[in-house]
């Protein structure tokens, strides 16, 4: 089974992702429970779920977080599994993934569940009809902390109500290129959304991809803020396509293959630099001034060339993994 960023395609939209913060009746939130507590959480949670009747639970695995080294942790945050502050405490902790990826289920991060989809392309709907199966089989066989005034119960105030944060990731290097992701940014926060860069809050920005996500999540429905997220991402989408109109054809394409001769001939490549090209290459790939075989190829490497996903090839020094990266890319482009 591929994972969800080998069905990317060549569109503005690179994924949608769902993420459903729960926490159990009785029990105190994890910054202040005791390890007897948190490994009940852990049993009854890989319980409820490893013996769900469904399909997907059979596809399950079950990840000691605390049994991983720091490498294997970076590269699932470089695929998006798990949040950098789940990689960066992992005493005790665990992490239930499906094969593909798609699905995860991080116990006790910041709330005692995290439940995660992720699905290529624009997926909103798709992506929370899982969330919430998963949602209802773990509630129907564990106490889920609710209120009727304030919704699902959570350590951070900001997700009180549906607990819900759903994101859509775009490559938007026109609006970019304009200096108009700010302006994005503030117009967005007046009404409940917010933009950051790849690797969600406090990351910047990388390869023109940027996150837009909800931030209201007390007194609205799922239904209303995936609808209000859905209709920004595409007024957002609709502004890209119209952005990359102010600019003059010839120049587009004189970057675009620019940065394909440097990744189909550089010997060393920096993370930094790779982005920016692949970034020239997304772009290429949608205004068809390119063709690909593989149409997921520029997502692919982008991922896969991340410092942790080389050094789990055995990349550990930086100079290695930079010749590493340039030969890989070479490979997918030739």
């Amino acid at each position: 089974m591929g994972k969800w960023y080998c069905d990317s395609g060549d569109s503005i939209t690179v994924s949608t992702r769902i993420r459903l913060a729960r926490n159990l009746e009785g029990i105190p939130f994890p910054s202040r429970m005791s390890v007897v507590q948190l490994q009940e959480i852990n049993e009854k949670v890989v319980d409820a779920l490893m013996s769900a009747s469904d399909e997907f639970s059979k596809r399950l695995n079950v990840i000691k977080m605390d049994e991983i080294d720091d490498i294997t942790a970076r590269a699932m945050v470089e695929r998006h599994i798990i949040s950098p502050d789940f990689a960066s405490n992992r005493n005790g902790r665990i992490l239930v993934v499906s094969e593909d990826e798609t699905i995860s289920v991080m116990i006790c991060e910041e709330d005692h569940l995290r439940i995660q989809v992720i699905r290529p392309s624009l997926a909103l709907q798709e992506a929370y009809d899982i969330a919430d199966k998963i949602d209802n089989l773990l509630s129907e066989k564990l106490p889920i902390a609710f209120n009727e005034k304030l919704g699902y119960l959570t350590e951070c105030p900001t997700n009180l109500g549906t607990g819900l944060r759903a994101s859509v990731m775009l490559h938007l290097p026109a609006l970019e290129s304009l200096g108009e992701i700010s302006i994005l940014a503030e117009n967005a926060s007046k009404i409940g959304l917010t933009i950051r860069g790849l690797y969600g809050e406090g990351s910047g920005s990388q390869a023109a991809l940027y996150q837009v996500s909800n931030q209201v999540t007390l007194g609205i429905s799922e239904k209303a803020a995936l609808e209000n997220l859905l209709s920004i991402t595409q007024q957002i989408i609709s502004r890209e396509e119209q952005a990359i109109k102010r600019f003059d054809d010839v120049t587009i394409q004189d970057s675009v293959f620019r940065s394909l001769g440097v990744l189909q001939n550089a010997r060393i490549l920096t993370s930094a630099e790779m982005m920016k090209h692949i970034s020239k290459i997304m772009l290429g790939q949608r205004l068809k001034y390119i063709k690909l075989t593989d149409k997921n190829l520029p997502i692919k490497l982008l991922i896969e060339t991340q410092p942790g996903m080389l050094a789990l090839q055995g990349e550990v020094d930086a100079d290695k993994r930079d010749q590493k990266r340039a030969e890989i890319i070479r490979s997918g482009l030739k």
